[in-house]
């Protein structure tokens, strides 16, 4: 890709603004993913941990051997089945409806919807060369000098033009905008400004002093972004489940998802509170309860019109506008000590950007984090950890730096299944568990205690030991968004019910990480995170919860990997620690 030189533009930002008849703003900023959980990029051993030769976990050993003990001992609600099964037959060759949830619900997953489809117009395209072209977009840093103060701002002017030079009229190119300097081990992301004309102001806050580049990605084209916004209402079967059935000496494979087309006999896997399902075919002479295992693959269809499919060609994604001068230098400038930030707690607003990271340690925006030895604050709390591989990684986190955490054998297999930990003496008790489905895998995991975060809530007492962490969102990607809202909302709900019957409770959800951009776009592209996590702040806002911005922490990190690496998991931690206690 051909560079260009960055352009260097004088006038005021407010005088910037009154010219550019600033419409709207809301930040595009960056781009994200989860997980395929056998990824390889995830893994831990299965073999299970020793416990300690001492006579107190020789009795804890032997307590744990005991099924009907160990619930009673570490608190964990006891379940065996959680789905309504229901057998439904002569099904019409159509797809199904997926079970209706309360009015309310609907109606709000409208709203969240429709304020996303504001946000993401129809954009047309006809060819390659009308879309936005990373290379003749121009950047303009505003008022440059030859030394910027620590704590000031800095703003690039962009001028989105097409692959044959001519400017854009209208925006919704999804950018991903940050600075670094990776000799300190630092960086942190920009605000981007649309102003729905082809312009866009980008907004960087200089947190330190330094050499520090400047990127601005173009992800996706508007008319990429488009696309791909049509595609995903489109379907329900970009991934292919296979269901397991054992009845006695009989052993059956058949097709399952969250919507079938098909005129057989189905089985109904039914959330009867929230009126959320997934179905299987129904094998003959077998009964539904008998499905035990579930896998995943991908399936080779797609929504994107044939020559959209250009648009997210690996070349074409992730490609750097800024040219060869996006170095600046940044002093100190001998200005006033910044006061000091009040502790981060729980619902606070996060700042865009967050926060910033320095010598690969996360530091708030709005808020300053305190050093906490980790063993002491989790004493004697129950850590209750919600969702996908991303927050499986703080289990893996918590017994690699707390050697006196043990694993307790739960008698499941593979990389989905359900984990404990725990520390008898400082009564520290850490549990995962998988969200429900749809839950990707290649890899065969049980389903025998599979069930959505809403119906763990709802068994959880709660009280001021009691922590909940829940993060979600990559397994949802190749699904129309209403999926991922409907699942969201009523897992609020189910928040609400606990906080009311125990405000004490303390609830930290984390948003999703940024992922690898060779990812299969159209299944699990960093835009469908992004509309993700836009919809989970308007759906969380107001509720009095610690929320972990993950999305925000990874690309400042710049990690570009679902499962990121510990220093990262490490700095979602403190977060928490900080929170909690």
């Amino acid at each position: 890709m051909a560079e260009h030189e960055l352009t260097v533009y004088s006038k005021s930002r407010s005088s910037l603004r009154e010219d550019l008849r600033l419409g709207k703003e809301f930040a595009i900023v960056h781009k994200d993913d989860d997980d395929n959980e056998d990824d390889g990029k995830d893994s831990m051993s299965q073999d299970p941990q020793h416990f300690s030769p001492q006579l107190q976990m020789h009795k804890a050993i032997q307590l744990f051997r005991n099924p009907s003990k160990i619930w009673i001992q570490f608190k964990l609600p006891v379940s065996f089945r959680h789905w309504k099964l229901v057998t439904t037959s002569s099904c019409p060759p159509v797809p199904l409806n997926l079970p209706v949830s309360s009015k309310e619900t609907e109606l709000r997953v409208r709203e969240v919807l429709e304020k996303l489809d504001k946000q993401i117009p129809p954009r047309p395209f006809t060819h390659l060369n009308t879309t936005t072209s990373a290379t003749h977009t121009t950047a303009t840093i505003l008022n440059p000098r030859d030394t910027y103060c620590m704590g000031d701002k800095l703003d690039v002017l962009l001028e989105a033009r097409d692959h044959l030079g001519r400017r854009k009229e209208y925006g919704g190119d999804f950018l991903r905008t940050r600075m670094s300097s990776p000799a300190l081990k630092a960086g942190a992301t920009g605000k981007v400004t649309d102003f729905n004309n082809g312009t866009y102001l980008v907004s960087f806050t200089l947190f330190w002093e330094g050499l520090v580049s400047l990127s601005i990605l173009l992800i996706h084209p508007s008319e990429g972004v488009s696309a791909l916004w049509r595609a995903r209402k489109q379907g329900y079967d970009r991934i292919i489940f296979t269901g397991h059935f054992v009845s006695g000496s009989s052993q059956v494979h058949t097709d399952c998802a969250l919507v079938l087309n098909s005129s057989v006999e189905l089985c109904q896997y039914l959330d009867a509170q929230d009126q959320e399902a997934f179905y299987c075919v129904k094998p003959p002479n077998i009964p539904c309860a008998a499905l035990t295992h579930m896998r995943s693959k991908n399936k080779e269809v797609s929504y994107l019109r044939q020559q959209e499919r250009s648009l997210f060609e690996r070349s074409n994604v992730g490609v750097e506008i800024m040219g060869k001068s996006n170095v600046i230098n940044v002093s100190k400038c001998n200005k006033e000590a910044v006061p000091a930030k009040e502790r981060c707690k729980f619902g606070m607003v996060s700042a865009i950007p967050s926060g910033h990271v320095w010598k690969n340690t996360w530091n708030p925006a709005s808020c300053s984090l305190a050093p906490i030895k980790m063993k002491d604050c989790l004493r004697g709390k129950f850590i209750h950890l919600m969702g996908d591989s991303t927050i499986r990684q703080w289990m893996e986190y918590f017994k690699s730096k707390i050697n006196t955490l043990r694993s307790v054998d739960l008698h499941e297999t593979g990389k989905l299944q359900h984990q404990l930990a725990v520390d008898l003496d400082e009564k520290i008790n850490i549990q995962w568990q998988k969200h429900g489905y749809p839950l990707i895998g290649s890899l065969a995991y049980s389903v025998k205690e599979i069930e959505n975060i809403a119906r763990i809530i709802d068994r959880i007492g709660g009280e001021k030991n009691t922590v909940i962490v829940i993060s979600l969102g990559q397994h949802f990607r190749p699904y129309p968004i209403d999926v991922f809202i409907r699942r969201a909302l009523n897992i609020h709900k189910a928040l609400q019910r606990l906080l009311l019957r125990s405000p004490d409770t303390m609830v930290v959800l984390k948003t999703e990480n940024i992922r690898e951009m060779s990812s299969d776009v159209e299944r699990l592209s960093d835009f469908h995170g992004y509309t993700q996590y836009l919809a989970l702040k308007d759906i969380f806002q107001g509720l009095n919860v610690g929320v972990i911005d993950a999305w925000d922490m990874t690309i400042a990190y710049g990690t570009n990997d679902v499962h990121p690496p510990q220093h990262v998991v490490g700095s979602q931690i403190n977060i928490f620690l900080n929170y909690i206690c």
